[in-house]
């Protein structure tokens, strides 16, 4: 982690609420999830955002999460480094967000290396790992292990398609949209052009 000393300030009152973003009970799901995923003896963290952080810091975890949610002989990380290296440990967390975008997480929704690295925003980490689970339980490819309820299913394509002759029909019906023409006459109106009648 990086040695910075405190901040003070507007630094310091963006990064309190940077903080507050921090869900607590999803973390614990989380690690639950990913403990279950890896289907390994993983040890489970301490609570508390600091433990969250180291606990996943290296990047290992995360790389044997992905790989976890393809086939065998298909994992997008070949090979996953247990290397007290700072630069490739960070190298391994910016490959599991390269394999996490491939399987289709929304470049909006994944973090920087610095916000799990150094610890800056693990609402960040948190909200990628949230789409990552949607995701794997929405493609419902038998990769998935654990609760289905602990993430949302996202919302799937549903195409419709129409014939020629619907689409021809649907030309010919004024929508309730473009007003209603029921009960409009002209009975009343005086021509155009003709002097206003005063009596």
């Amino acid at each position: 982690m990086a040695n910075r000393g405190p901040s003070y300030g507007l630094s310091r009152e963006v990064q309190e609420k940077i903080e507050q973003k921090y869900d607590a009970e999803l973390e614990s799901r989380l690690v639950n999830w990913i403990i279950v995923q890896c289907g390994e003896q993983i040890e489970h963290p301490p609570p508390g955002r600091q433990h969250f952080q180291t606990w996943l810091m290296d990047g290992t975890l995360l790389c044997k999460l992905i790989n976890s949610l393809y086939p065998k002989g298909n994992e997008p990380i070949a090979k996953i480094s247990e290397s007290k290296m700072a630069f490739k440990q960070m190298e391994q967390i910016s490959q599991f967000l390269k394999a996490a975008e491939i399987y289709g997480v929304r470049t909006t929704d994944i973090f920087q290396t610095v916000d799990l690295w150094e610890g800056k925003d693990m609402a960040a980490v948190q909200r990628t790992l949230m789409a990552l689970g949607s995701l794997a339980v929405t493609k419902d490819d038998g990769c998935y292990k654990g609760d289905p309820s602990w993430f949302h299913r996202k919302a799937q394509q549903n195409r419709r398609g129409f014939s020629e002759e619907q689409l021809r029909q649907g030309q010919n019906v004024i929508g309730l949209q473009m007003g209603s023409n029921k009960g409009a006459s002209q009975s009343g109106m005086t021509g155009y052009g003709m002097p206003r009648q005063i009596i």
